[in-house]
């Protein structure tokens, strides 16, 4: 099973969420993949992700994050013993998200959006200091990231497979290019259409 976190004010409607929800629809694995819109709070958003997750083998589970995603796969990965691919992913979020407390919308509609006070110490709850088995992680990092440093991501993940996209973005506009090598990690044989 694959469970894809999206990020911070995103929702199962980014582009990286759809491109992964389509391929393993094609793979005949739909029922293996599972986004969830996740809600503004940290702390309900990773009891909605365990509910997701409950009873399946973490041998058989990854979990696909992005940005704030990333953070909340790390959170997961640790908890669960299971993999984790991270894309773009967020270290610190308490400390980068605490300037967006407030009302706003998400990305992908006009939906409102709060970010509590709250939530920054909700975070501060789920930071993993250090990961504690680096072959579990796979690491996607653009160096052309607007949003976070690449160079953050890839001294939090030592030890882990990394790929550092030169260019790039934050949304990682090319995700297409590396979703069979993401697939592959979480142990979905994408020629074949067969886990393995």
């Amino acid at each position: 099973m694959i469970l894809y976190l999206h990020g911070f004010r995103s929702s199962p409607q980014s582009f990286k969420a759809r491109v992964m929800a389509q391929r393993m629809s094609q793979l005949g694995l739909a029922h293996q993949f599972a986004c969830p819109q996740l809600p503004a709070s940290p702390a309900a958003a990773m009891a909605l992700a365990e509910s997701l997750i409950a009873g399946v083998d973490p041998a058989q589970l990854a979990v696909v994050g992005s940005s704030l995603g990333g953070f909340y796969a790390t959170w997961l990965a640790e908890r669960h013993g299971c993999r984790a691919v991270l894309l773009n992913p967020a270290v610190k979020p308490p400390r980068d998200l605490e300037s967006y407390v407030g009302v706003t919308t998400q990305y992908h509609s006009d939906e409102p959006f709060e970010f509590r006070r709250e939530y920054v110490d909700e975070l501060r709850a789920l930071a993993v200091p250090a990961i504690s088995d680096a072959g579990r992680y796979y690491l996607i990092a653009a160096t052309g990231d607007e949003v976070l440093d690449w160079r953050e991501m890839v001294a939090h993940y030592p030890g882990a497979q990394q790929t550092v996209i030169q260019g790039s973005d934050h949304g990682m506009a090319d995700f297409v290019e590396h979703l069979d090598a993401v697939l592959d990690f979480c142990g979905i044989a994408t020629s074949s259409g067969t886990e393995h």
